[in-house]
């Protein structure tokens, strides 16, 4: 199993996740949040057609997550995967019925050379999900878009070898930058985002010996840098451990074998 990030950040988000039994491949598509324009040229940059994408899962309604993601299905005939609250926000009535999968929070996914397995998460939101993923072989976790990290998201992220995990920003600097008080006062709360502070802690229970990749994702442009979420996340890592990652807004992440 690999994994790129097709781009992270306040303007837009998607990973893309691909395994394969040697004679045959799937590909996951999580989260679409550009125009299907801008997400063909992001896939063709990670050498992947769009009709190769066997499935879009949706994390959430919020625009950098669902952005194209019902006209990009609806045009390469690719199932979308999201939860019923996630599809009570945002569903139309003229999206093809046959092409839609609901799940829950706990229901185990079976997509080809993909088990993909959706855990409940607070954010402000209607039911987000977000997941880990499993080849038989390794284990990948994604985790962005949470306000704070209760015991069931350790639990859910236990044993991945690789983690996709949100360092949304830097308190000090949010606090006293240019956002609204509506809006900081949202971000921070238990179903806002998460700090720095606040994945490194998360960060600090999932941690094994098998872990070989963090990458930082979600990164505010405004109330945070690469080297704010790297500093926040070296601590937990000692000098030692996995490797550390920062996801671009615009470049995303390359590829990354898992496990």
């Amino acid at each position: 199993m690999r994994f790129c990030s097709l781009g992270s950040g306040s303007g837009g988000n998607s990973t893309l996740i691909e395994a394969s039994q040697g004679i045959t491949r799937t590909r996951l598509l999580v989260d679409a949040g550009f125009s299907v324009r801008e997400l063909v040229k992001r896939l063709a940059r990670a050498g992947c057609e769009p009709e190769s994408v066997d499935a879009v899962f949706i994390t959430h309604e919020h625009g950098d997550h669902i952005g194209c993601a019902l006209a990009f299905a609806s045009r390469y005939r690719v199932p979308l995967v999201t939860s019923r609250g996630t599809w009570r926000a945002v569903g139309k009535d003229d999206f093809d019925p046959g092409l839609l999968r609901l799940v829950r929070d706990g229901e185990t996914l079976a997509l080809g050379d993909l088990e993909v397995n959706p855990f409940g998460v607070p954010h402000d939101a209607n039911e987000p999900l977000q997941l880990t993923l499993n080849d038989g072989a390794a284990r990948l976790g994604l985790v962005t878009d949470l306000g704070s990290a209760p015991e069931s998201v350790s639990r859910a992220l236990a044993g991945c070898q690789a983690l996709l995990l949100e360092c949304n920003h830097d308190e000090m600097l949010l606090r006293s930058g240019p956002y609204h008080p509506a809006l900081k006062k949202r971000i921070l709360g238990s179903h806002g985002h998460l700090s720095n502070t606040a994945a490194a802690e998360l960060l600090a229970r999932c941690l094994h010996g098998r872990l070989s990749l963090v990458a930082a994702a979600h990164l505010s442009e405004t109330n945070n840098t690469p080297a704010l979420a790297l500093a926040a996340l070296a601590p937990v890592l000692q000098g030692g451990g996995p490797e550390v990652r920062v996801a671009d807004p615009k470049l995303g992440l390359d590829w990354f074998a898992v496990g």
